[in-house]
């Protein structure tokens, strides 16, 4: 983890962006390749691939989701994925890609350990899909390398992902970010539940928290943020035109380039989360806030009223309104005219 990119990970206040390749590069690595400079011309600060082996994954029978038949007509698991695997002489040239466009590779060993071993040399940090929170043995592997892991919980209750992370826990591992997830392609507004994160916030209060954004646009990325997000996931590809299962659904590069232009500005909306005046407020306040003013022309020895005493701009130089009361009833000690500030020597 030595690119200056990579140094944003759960450093406070700032948002980790991934930008998810996943399988957009249709098993092409020239065109992966292309996906990490565009990754990284876009300002994210990781791209991640997926690693799998078809048969590792999926039985030869299991069905396609809705969305997948839906995206490229396909029905079965195991024939959809097979062209989409990156053979595993094309992650030299994607991680000399990543150094030279200094921005993080990442990859999520699909559910099996051999995926894992494959990787293990080649990431700092693990990321681990939805699909595997339940898969406890191939968790337990992956907190015994003592690397972090970035865990997202689509389809997961409260008492799975706190079964996920005991699991982690387990093999001495601490390293733990959670990402908020709703594993729909495309999600839903009404599904996204982007306040979950606060959920996960309390039943997790150790832990990073973060969200992994299957929804159109960029919007629930960016509320995501606003409530604190340490994380942010989202698919992206050259062209959402190009065939395969998750084009439709991503981000193209001018649209990611945006979303981590506005989450690096709602960073600094976001604020410390501590109500406090700022130095500049500080000087506007001496001419935005008021004082005690004399409303008439007031003479020596008589006494202050109601109808002799207001409350106007600007502060600076005068007493503050909270004296006005303390001022009612006592007696002007040298003439005060019209419009003038009150000062303290001026009443007794």
């Amino acid at each position: 983890m030595s690119s200056i990119k990579s140094m944003r990970f759960l450093k406070p206040g700032c948002t980790f962006v991934i930008a998810e390749a996943g399988v957009n590069h249709n098993g092409n690595v020239n065109l992966a390749e292309k996906l990490v400079f565009a990754a990284a011309e876009a300002g994210a600060d990781a791209v991640k691939f997926q690693t799998f082996k078809a048969e590792q994954v999926t039985t030869k029978h299991s069905p396609t989701a809705a969305y997948q038949k839906k995206n490229v007509g396909e029905d079965n698991q195991w024939k959809l994925l097979r062209p989409l695997e990156l053979a595993e002489s094309a992650y030299p040239n994607l991680i000399k890609a990543c150094k030279k466009a200094q921005i993080m590779f990442m990859s999520t060993p699909h559910g099996h350990i051999d995926s894992a071993k494959l990787l293990k040399p080649m990431v700092s940090v693990w990321k681990v899909g939805s699909g595997d929170l339940t898969n406890l043995p191939f968790l337990k592997y992956l907190g015994q390398t003592k690397k972090p892991i970035i865990l997202s919980t689509g389809m997961a209750t409260i008492a799975e992902t706190k079964e996920a992370v005991k699991t982690i826990e387990q093999t001495g591992n601490k390293k733990i970010t959670i990402l908020h997830c709703t594993t729909n392609y495309p999600c839903p507004p009404e599904e996204a539940n982007v306040s979950a994160i606060l959920d996960l916030k309390k039943n997790f209060p150790r832990y990073p928290i973060g969200y992994s954004d299957h929804t159109l646009g960029i919007e629930a990325a960016l509320i995501a943020v606003g409530y604190g997000a340490t994380v942010i996931e989202k698919h992206f590809t050259l062209d959402r035109s190009m065939p395969g299962p998750d084009q439709q659904n991503s981000l193209e590069p001018a649209e990611l380039k945006k979303m981590v232009e506005k989450i690096r500005l709602v960073e600094l909306l976001r604020g410390s989360g501590k109500k406090k005046p700022f130095k500049s407020e500080l000087i506007i306040a001496q001419m935005a806030r008021k004082a005690v003013i004399a409303l008439t022309d007031i003479t020596k020895g008589n006494k202050f009223t109601s109808k002799n005493l207001t409350i106007k701009r600007p502060a600076k130089g005068g007493l503050p309104p909270k004296l006005y009361w303390k001022i009612i009833g006592k007696t002007a000690t040298r003439d005060i005219p019209a419009d003038a500030q009150l000062k303290k020597t001026d009443f007794k």
